[in-house]
C-alpha cells in the first residue's frame, strides 16, 4: 500500500469532508488491493487506474456523490446493473451518492470488463 499512499495522499488530503475522504480512500484502497497489477495515478486532478498505459477506471468527487468513470463502453455494458444497484449514470460516469453503499461487486465487474476489453488497446482512451 506504499504506492497507494504516495500516489493518492495529497489528493485525499484536499477532501475537506471527513466522510467523503474516508469513502474515497476506502474505494481507492480497495481497487489498489483487489487489482494490484493496475497502476494508480493522478491525471487531470483525478485519481485513476491504468493498465499498460490504457485507462481502466477513474474517480471524481462532487458535492452529493462519488463519480465512477469506466468509459462509455463500461457504462453501456453495465447500464442495467448500475440502475439495479440504485445508482444513476450519464454516458460517461456513475454517481454513487455519498450516503449510498458502494456496490464493490459491480465495481469489480466494471474493472474486470475494462481490463479484458482493453487488453489489446494501445491508446489511453478507446477509439
Amino acid at each position: 500500500m506504499a504506492v497507494f499512499a504516495e500516489v493518492f495522499a495529497e489528493f485525499l488530503s484536499h477532501i475537506d469532508n471527513p466522510q467523503h475522504r474516508a469513502r474515497t480512500e476506502e474505494v481507492l484502497a480497495w481497487v489498489t488491493k483487489k487489482f494490484p497489477k493496475l497502476t494508480p495515478q493522478i491525471a487531470w486532478n483525478q485519481p485513476m487506474f491504468t493498465d499498460h498505459g490504457t485507462f481502466i477506471i477513474g474517480f471524481s468527487l462532487a458535492k452529493h456523490h462519488l463519480a465512477v468513470a469506466p468509459e462509455r463502453a463500461g457504462i453501456n455494458h453495465f447500464s442495467d446493473a448500475i440502475i439495479q444497484a440504485g445508482y444513476d449514470h450519464t454516458k460517461e460516469l456513475v454517481r454513487i451518492q455519498w450516503d449510498n453503499p458502494v456496490d464493490f461487486s459491480l465495481l469489480e465487474k466494471m474493472i474486470e470488463f475494462n481490463i479484458l476489453d482493453k487488453a489489446d488497446c494501445s491508446t489511453f482512451w478507446r477509439k
